[in-house]
């Protein structure tokens, strides 16, 4: 029987915070940000382990106490200097079965519900190729005419904003990876391929953490949902 495990990459910075440590451990309600993604994987009890995985050079990670995990969350010192490369990096460091799920979550998306994570898993578990959890496009959309200016508008029908965590199989995740390593999502490069990922209706409150602003609506979304 497959077993399904998740993988936090987290050896990147974060640079368009502006701050002086990684986006992964500014303080948001009262933890280190990742400790909000590592919360919710680990409290699914579809996932056997959660890897994260981090920069060889890492010396944050170990001064908090991450010891309420148990086994449950192991850590690779093996991230790259893309995203891709850290995932990919962790697929081959974790040493999985080819068939066994892998969710990729990131580190910077704190308030990934358990609905949402367990509908992607029940929606996607029996899936010949894999799925993620995306929202549908609601704003609209503005081409650059790349002097500032509108060039034209763009048609949002059909289209759909991607998030995480992104689930496939191990085996396949690598081949795509080492296929196609100039990716931004894990589907992109399992598309490469030419499969079609399922798309999981996600909530737009599981957005990414990217500038300072953000942090402030992840605080209120995180504290409304402890009350």
């Amino acid at each position: 029987m497959t077993e399904l495990h998740a993988l936090v990459p987290a050896a990147g910075f974060g640079a368009r915070m502006g701050q002086e440590i990684p986006k992964q451990y500014l303080p948001l309600a009262g933890q280190p940000m990742i400790a909000h993604a590592l919360n919710a994987l680990c409290a699914s009890p579809d996932i056997s382990v959660v890897f994260v995985v981090l920069a060889p050079e890492d010396t944050l990670f170990h001064t908090y106490d991450w010891s309420h995990f148990g086994d449950k969350l192991q850590t690779l010192f093996c991230g790259g200097e893309k995203r891709s490369d850290t995932v990919r990096n962790g697929l081959i460091a974790s040493e999985l079965e080819p068939d066994d799920w892998v969710l990729v979550h990131d580190a910077a998306r704190p308030c990934l519900k358990q609905a949402q994570l367990a509908r992607l898993i029940a929606e996607t578990r029996d899936d010949a190729v894999g799925g993620i959890l995306a929202v549908p496009v609601a704003d609209t959309l503005k081409r650059e005419d790349g002097d500032g200016r509108i060039a034209r508008t763009e048609d949002r029908a059909g289209l759909w904003q991607a998030q995480t965590p992104q689930m496939f199989r191990a085996g396949l995740l690598t081949q795509a990876l080492q296929a196609l390593p100039q990716v931004t999502d894990e589907a992109s490069a399992v598309e490469a391929l030419g499969l079609h990922p399922k798309l999981v209706l996600g909530e737009p409150t599981n957005f990414k953490v990217t500038y300072p602003q953000d942090l402030m609506l992840a605080e209120l979304l995180l504290r409304e949902g402890n009350r």
